[in-house]
């Protein structure tokens, strides 16, 4: 069992440092809003992947090429508009209190950047998927194990980082500002990355 365990910290933690559209989300957030704000986001894992692991599981044996090209697309539209909000924070920003500000459902934009990642259905179905199936079959155990160590990672890595990127409040407004104007650029980055591979694959598939 320790070696499932082993094994599901071992890639929640991949998962929660590699840059994605739901990290670099929860940085936006965390500059910008402050840890009460953000912190939610870390927990949107525990939201989205329930479904996504009955539908792996259950249903596919691989993700189809065309659904991933959809959710690309699709995602990619989420990520653009969410690079336009921290935009338009970078362009308003006063400096003040992150914390007195009306506070977004960052929680809602954070499942939905999951649902429409096609990361969270490849890892399901090529990664994480085969190794809590193979774990279960010799002991459900290890299943449980394998999804305990990936969550309790994922989750607590993600938090780690709310408060490591919010703590860029007391550097001043001025490094808060530049960081929020970067992490704008990010999530635009990125939409743009996933819409070209989500188009590029279903212009080919024509």
């Amino acid at each position: 069992m320790l070696a499932y365990l082993i094994s599901g910290i071992t890639y929640g933690f991949a998962a929660a440092v590699s840059p994605g559209p739901l990290s670099m989300y929860l940085v936006s957030q965390a500059v910008g809003k402050g840890w009460r704000k953000a912190m939610p986001v870390a927990f949107s894992p525990l939201i989205t992947d329930g479904p996504v692991a009955v539908l792996v599981l259950a249903v596919l044996s691989q993700v189809p090429t065309g659904l991933v090209s959809y959710l690309r697309v699709l995602g990619g539209a989420l990520i653009l508009y969410l690079a336009y909000e921290a935009w338009k924070s970078f362009r308003d920003f006063s400096g003040d209190d992150p914390e007195t500000a009306a506070a977004p459902n960052s929680l809602l934009k954070a499942v939905c950047i999951n649902w429409l990642n096609p990361n969270v259905y490849i890892g399901w179905s090529v990664i994480l998927g085969p190794i809590v199936l193979s774990g279960w079959h010799k002991s459900p155990a290890n299943g449980v194990a394998t999804i305990a160590g990936f969550y309790a990672t994922i989750v607590a890595v993600m938090m780690a980082m709310v408060l490591l990127f919010a703590a860029a409040k007391s550097l001043g407004p001025r490094v808060r500002r530049n960081l929020i104007g970067i992490s704008a650029i990010a999530l635009a980055v990125w939409g743009v990355y996933q819409l070209w591979r989500g188009i590029s694959v279903l212009t080919a598939a024509v």
